[in-house]
């Protein structure tokens, strides 16, 4: 049996190190249409309203499965011949990026929205497709002993990714114009590119376009929507899905906003919200880590998502303390620790939730769905701040996340109840 330094040994594989790096290509795109532009179009004098529908231009995150079979399957031109099938389509997916950026940086809010909502909306899409030829590119390089590792590194490189690029734009946008902000971030994605050039394409035989499309569809598109239909309860699970990070998703659109009303420079933002805040989010989800290995899954999601749900509440101290930097970093580590919590036990219950013979598809729809919620369902987040006081805000927020509470509590007498039958039928 290997020690705990020899386990820990497959972090130091030059394959699984490469996952830093593209995890932290994956990351960047978030950070890039998240902190930096909420905050340049507040600075523009857009309205919270519109701000808030900025929330749109990620619907991309919420779509990406519909064309993800066409990126699995599809050669291209050259690209592919040239660097492989994976590599070839990372790399355009990466230089669409990259342009994209930098278009976005070159827009002006205060006087063509529209212009700098396209931009955005072709990162996202950029992005959305970077992570479909990333996730498949890391199945299909490491070894099953590695993938655990592999994950884990992508994860930590997406963290800092987004991280990275949320606080260094705040940070430049104090000293530069927003335009050297963006072209700033568009070079981090060369982190990116490099890192694909430097490594091979995956040694697997390239599967062959289904000749038969009817039986492609029935494989890839029917059979995971049927599986997951015909399961108890499945409309519940829908409802959960897309309601448990609600309140979250509609205080997270307008929290720069708020701090940069209240009185808080970009710096400082960036200083406490990103950088403090990035330990206290990773601290988060190992916590909730924790919590779900004591308590189990839905007990867990509970937990945490009353947690999630009061720590809103903390937002309505901020706004009676205003600019006070002290109550700023309890307000993060309050709002990162409970959100880095939530996130661990709810992707830990979708992974849950997906059959063996469809892990893929049914993970990537049921990301779709809290994708959709994070975007459509809370873009009207800005609205709604338009039209009440901030306290009132953060309290409607902390109401909003009740409904997906109430609806994980009917899963959780579900599944007593199923519980209870078995152990019935099995005593019999």
């Amino acid at each position: 049996m290997k020690t705990w330094l020899q386990s820990a040994g497959v972090y130091s594989n030059p394959r699984v190190l490469a996952f830093l790096f593209l995890g932290f290509s994956s990351g960047l795109p978030f950070g890039v249409v998240a902190e930096p532009m909420t905050a340049w179009l507040a600075e523009s004098g857009v309205t919270k309203t519109a701000i808030g529908l900025f929330a749109l231009v990620s619907l991309p995150y919420s779509l990406k499965f519909i064309w993800a079979p066409l990126m699995d399957h599809l050669p291209l031109p050259v690209m592919t011949r040239v660097f492989g099938r994976r590599r070839g389509w990372a790399l355009v997916t990466q230089v669409l990026l990259l342009g994209a950026v930098l278009g976005l940086g070159m827009t002006d809010p205060a006087t063509d929205l529209w212009w700098t909502a396209a931009f955005a909306f072709v990162v996202t899409f950029a992005s959305a497709s970077q992570d479909i030829v990333i996730d498949a590119y890391r199945v299909e390089s490491l070894d099953a002993e590695q993938l655990a590792a592999g994950a884990a590194t992508a994860t930590f490189g997406w963290r800092l990714g987004q991280v990275g690029a949320g606080a260094a734009g705040l940070i430049m946008a104090d000293m530069f114009p927003w335009v050297w902000v963006y072209t700033g971030m568009a070079a981090l994605v060369l982190v990116g590119i490099v890192a694909i050039l430097l490594n091979p394409e995956p040694k697997t035989d390239a599967p062959e376009p289904d000749r038969d499309l009817a039986a492609w569809m029935q494989d890839a598109v029917v059979g995971p929507f049927k599986d997951f239909v015909i399961r108890p309860g499945w409309i519940a699970i829908v409802l959960f899905v897309l309601l448990y990070k609600f309140g979250d998703a509609v205080l997270s659109v307008m929290k720069i906003p708020f701090f940069l009303e209240i009185g808080f420079t970009k710096t400082e933002i960036a200083e406490i919200a990103k950088v403090f805040g990035f330990n206290a989010i990773i601290a988060g989800g190992f916590l909730g880590g924790l919590v779900l290995a004591r308590t189990g899954i839905l007990t867990g999601l509970m937990i945490c998502g009353v947690l999630m749900a009061a720590s809103n509440l903390v937002f309505v101290v901020q706004a009676w303390a205003g600019a006070d930097l002290l109550w700023l970093t309890a307000t993060i580590a309050v709002e990162n620790i409970t959100t880095g919590m939530g996130t661990t036990a709810f992707v830990a219950y979708l992974s849950s939730l997906c059959h063996s013979a469809y892990t893929a598809t049914q993970y990537a729809l049921l990301t779709s769905l809290m994708a959709f919620s994070r975007t459509v369902m809370s873009s009207g987040a800005g609205w709604l701040a338009e039209r009440v006081d901030w306290v009132t805000f953060f309290i409607l927020t902390t109401i909003a996340a009740v409904p997906g509470l109430l609806v994980l509590a009917w899963l959780m007498r579900q599944s007593a109840s199923e519980k209870r039958l078995a152990m019935s039928v099995a005593n019999d």
